[in-house]
């Protein structure tokens, strides 16, 4: 019989975990030739799921993973991921926009010899436009950048397998951008398409307008391409052909007893140099800072306690 590893990671979702438990368990319990494990990796919590997690232990096979504070998702997932023991590890949101009845099908395409299968959105309810303006827009600029075939509309919700797992973790860096890693490692690869359904109950932990989409971007983009530092590279050169033609430019009309340049262009010339130097050197100073991360040698989280099941 094989092992399912079913991770969640979470932040005060202390009125969406027992409905949540509640539906996986009714979902993996009907998986033939498979037993489970649920891992919950609590994301320093300041409500009552602790609580609430510690009672469904007693009756489930539920391991607690509690960080030493506030990490982020991404290092809560790889620290799920590490202590997964199964043969397929799934992991998905706690708020239940993803639907833990499809994990049927993710098993189903596993066991039809798949071992990473993606999980794609065909719709997104409950979310502003705005919101799916940017985050289809976001999509795109990853994947413009990106040097692998990153999946559209494809979130953290995903079955990997074993073998490809090994992989993704035998991998160092401090930032991973966990959902383009399940990309990158190859093997034989798969989509789900379902759609998203709204939040079930509280209040997104990650709101829109937030350091943590934006640096979800920088990270998206970072990680799979320097292209950012080619085209920056090209602004330079744009800039310096700019330059000559204005220079020639002044030089001709001096010598033609032309009108120079007033002031307002001038204030425009130095405006736009002075834009393409600082674009240029932030996104040089943003692989700089990726490098001093990698460096410096740092755990990527810290973990407070594990509790596990007494099953």
């Amino acid at each position: 019989m094989k092992l399912l590893s079913i991770v969640f990671s979470f932040k005060n979702e202390e009125k969406n975990l027992s409905e949540l438990i509640n539906r996986t368990v009714k979902t993996v319990s009907n998986l033939t030739n498979w037993k489970y494990e649920i891992i919950f990796v609590n994301d320093c919590s300041e409500d009552n799921s602790k609580k609430i997690l510690l009672e469904f232990q007693k009756s489930y096979p539920i391991t607690i993973i509690n960080m030493s504070r506030t990490f982020g998702i991404a290092p809560c997932v790889l620290a799920g991921f590490r202590h997964a023991k199964g043969d397929a590890i799934i992991y998905l949101d706690s708020d239940l926009q993803d639907p833990p009845e499809l994990i049927v099908k993710l098993i189903n395409e596993y066991e039809k010899g798949f071992e990473v299968v993606h999980t794609v959105r065909t719709k997104r309810l409950g979310e502003s436009k705005l919101r799916l303006i940017l985050t289809n827009i976001a999509y795109r600029i990853i994947n413009f950048f990106s040097e692998i075939p990153l999946i559209t509309n494809a979130g953290d919700f995903k079955l990997i397998s074993k073998r490809a797992l090994s992989k993704i973790l035998e991998l160092q860096e401090f930032r991973p951008y966990v959902r383009g890693l399940s990309v990158w490692v190859g093997f034989k690869q798969t989509k789900v398409y379902y759609e998203r359904k709204q939040r079930f109950l509280g209040k997104s932990q990650i709101p829109l307008f937030s350091f943590g989409p934006i640096n979800e971007i920088i990270v998206g983009i970072t990680s799979y391409s320097t292209k950012p530092l080619l085209y920056s590279m090209l602004f330079g050169f744009f800039s310096i052909f700019i330059s000559i033609i204005l220079s020639l430019h002044t030089l001709y009309a001096k010598l033609s007893g032309l009108a120079a340049f007033g002031s307002a262009s001038i204030i425009i010339t130095v405006c736009f140099f002075s834009g393409i130097i600082l674009l240029t050197q932030g996104i040089s100073a943003i692989y700089i800072s990726r490098i001093f991360e990698q460096v410096r040698g740092r755990k990527q989280y810290i973990i407070e306690e594990i509790k596990e099941p007494n099953l």
